[in-house]
């Protein structure tokens, strides 16, 4: 399993934001987010397609309130984490879809 440097930066900008009120609540997202994606290596399909993207490979999972989007070919890719209820740019998305 991969994690792209903008799903990475996600995790981050998301973390220090509920790190401002509480952060040990944010280390514990933080965990919790990386235990539960973790299971992706052993069911990669388990996630839904990602209805904006619209093709088979790329999936995602729901965190909380948050999407974890991610690849599924040779290996899982998390591309990005956003919060449910955005949609999302497919630009975001780029992992030679073509």
């Amino acid at each position: 399993m991969e994690w792209s440097p903008l799903a990475l930066d996600r995790v981050s900008d998301i973390a220090r934001y509920i790190a401002k009120d509480n952060p040990g609540a944010a280390e514990r997202w933080v965990n919790e987010l990386f235990d539960s994606v973790e299971r992706l290596a052993d069911f990669p399909e388990s996630g839904r397609v990602v209805p904006e993207a619209g093709v088979r490979r790329i999936r995602e999972v729901i965190f909380g309130a948050y999407r974890v989007i991610y690849s599924v070919k040779d290996k899982v890719e998390i591309l990005t984490v956003r919060r449910g209820s955005q949609l999302l740019d497919v630009s975001e998305i780029d992992d030679e879809q073509g």
